[in-house]
């Protein structure tokens, strides 16, 4: 995988898409110089996988709805069980 090189001006201004988007290395550099470098732990999130998670919330809103459960109850209830777990 080939390391991208950007200014720290540069870097610090787009940090998010570097951090989020670009999904390959970076070297931070400074006056032409390496000063550190960014590698990901994870891959970005792809389409595919955007359209996954919109089919799962999907499907998780119309169980909720067969089953009269509002998302406020649900959160209410997943709140009480990590607490007490925790406890």
């Amino acid at each position: 995988m080939e390391t991208l090189k950007v200014g720290i001006r540069e870097f610090r201004t787009h940090l998010p898409h570097y951090l989020l988007e670009t999904g390959q290395p970076v070297a931070v550099t400074r006056h032409g110089e390496t000063i550190g470098y960014f590698i990901p732990s994870r891959e970005s999130k792809t389409a595919d996988d955007i359209e996954i998670l919109k089919t799962v919330a999907a499907h998780l809103d119309s169980l909720l709805a067969a089953k009269g459960i509002s998302e406020e109850e649900l959160v209410s209830e997943f709140k009480k069980r990590r607490l007490g777990q925790f406890q």
